[in-house]
């Protein structure tokens, strides 16, 4: 191999093991296999770019396509050329939400906070929107941009900061939407296109980041809405919603710290800063320690993930759990040697060559079962049409002897006559 080769080689395997060691000993073998597979076969046509080759990432889009590989390879594809086409990356670091204050005011969303999982807690009182207000100070097309900021905030900050304090990986989001006062009426024209173009964006590009919706104080109009929201979502995604009346907050405080959670949603929280809750982004991601943590864990930095952790406290995030015995890497502080990389990736690519060889394999032995079928049945038909050529050829021969009789009768008596 080449220097660059082996430079290329040594940067990628790292990159992936930083992120792997979160939850290495606690992966489901047959997903790790899968992912393989998949990244596999990305990088054997050069598709898969440096940016994305991350076992998590890919995890999500197998899971999406239900594990079938060529199915999640065409919609990580798809991602990627609307990234490029929609310049994701620029979005992502140049746009600027100058309404951003004035959005908030008329549109009361945010982040605030973990769950008791450690995964970030989304808010939005979608039932207070004022929707004429919201499109006089910004754009659909602009708040799809925001939206799509948020969402690359959320992946490359919010994630990995959770992830960093909740010594787990961390890659989904609780949400709580207040939906008091929605109906049918407040379902304009304008906020049907602006929810399924999100909706789009995030089923699509952003997959399996939700991790469970309540949808609370949903009223007989907001029923009555959700029958037509439906039509929009994914089967997955519609799993992973509880939709509940006014008598919500048990089911909340199983999953959210009563710290964490806004007062007028029935929790401790009054933020007093201005703006109050839904204003403040309040979590592990604005602790400048941590970002600065987290950007060195999943971006450039060398130090391993528990080498991070052993120097950042957690407790000060309520929500957060220690992590098991079982899910510390215990090789992760071994020194990897340059022939043990490339065995690793060796050993990678032969395991992934034997699933998709175990997998072709499975579809041609289902191929000539489905042709034994059809030749069996194809047999019975021939033999069903044999038999009936024979009754029709000896109908025909009946009719010919029947007709050569009256024939030669009518021969006999012309001759009769003629003498």
């Amino acid at each position: 191999m080449s220097f660059r080769s082996i430079e290329q080689l040594l940067r990628r395997n790292s990159k992936t093991k930083i992120s792997r060691n979160i939850v290495d000993g606690v992966h489901d073998q047959k997903e790790e296999q899968c992912v393989q597979s998949l990244r596999e076969l990305l990088l054997a046509s050069n598709q898969l770019p440096e940016k994305f080759d991350d076992y998590y990432l890919l995890l999500r889009f197998l899971r999406m396509r239900g594990f079938n590989i060529l199915k999640a390879k065409e919609m990580f594809l798809n991602m990627l050329k609307w990234r490029e086409d929609y310049s994701v990356d620029a979005i992502a670091n140049d746009f600027k939400y100058e309404e951003y204050d004035a959005v908030k005011r008329c549109y009361p969303h945010g982040f605030h906070g973990v769950d008791k999982f450690g995964r970030p807690l989304y808010v939005e009182r979608i039932g207070l929107v004022d929707l004429s207000k919201l499109l006089q100070v910004t754009s659909i097309d602009r708040y799809v941009k925001y939206h799509i900021s948020e969402q690359e905030k959320t992946m490359s900050l919010r994630y990995p900061s959770c992830s960093l304090v909740a010594k787990k990986h961390i890659a989904s989001t609780t949400a709580i939407l207040d939906v008091k006062g929605l109906g049918m009426n407040n379902f304009s024209k304008s906020a049907r296109e602006m929810f399924i173009e999100i909706q789009k964006i995030d089923s699509n590009y952003y997959p399996e980041t939700l991790s469970q919706l309540y949808i609370i104080n949903a009223g007989t109009g907001f029923r009555a809405l959700w029958k037509v929201l439906k039509a929009f979502m994914e089967a997955r995604t519609l799993a992973k919603i509880q939709v509940l009346g006014t008598n919500y907050l048990n089911t909340l405080l199983e999953a959210v710290d009563p710290s964490n959670l806004p007062d007028f949603l029935g929790g401790t929280c009054t933020c007093p800063a201005t703006g109050g809750c839904l204003l403040q982004d309040k979590g592990p991601w604005t602790d400048p320690e941590m970002v600065r943590a987290s950007k060195a864990a999943f971006g450039k930095g060398q130090k391993s993930f528990n080498e991070l952790t052993a120097t950042i406290a957690c407790e000060s995030f309520i929500g957060c759990q220690e992590p098991s015995a079982k899910q510390i890497d215990s090789t992760s502080r071994r020194k990897r040697t340059l022939a043990m990389l490339l065995k690793d990736d060796q050993d990678g690519t032969d395991a992934s060559e034997n699933i998709l060889r175990k997998q072709v394999d499975e579809q041609i032995s289902e191929k000539i079962r489905e042709l034994e079928d059809c030749a069996a049945q194809t047999k019975e038909t021939l033999q069903t049409l044999i038999c009936k050529q024979q009754e029709l050829t000896s109908h025909l021969e009946q009719l010919r002897k029947i007709l050569r009789d009256g024939t030669s009768s009518d021969k006999k008596a012309n001759i009769q006559n003629s003498k």
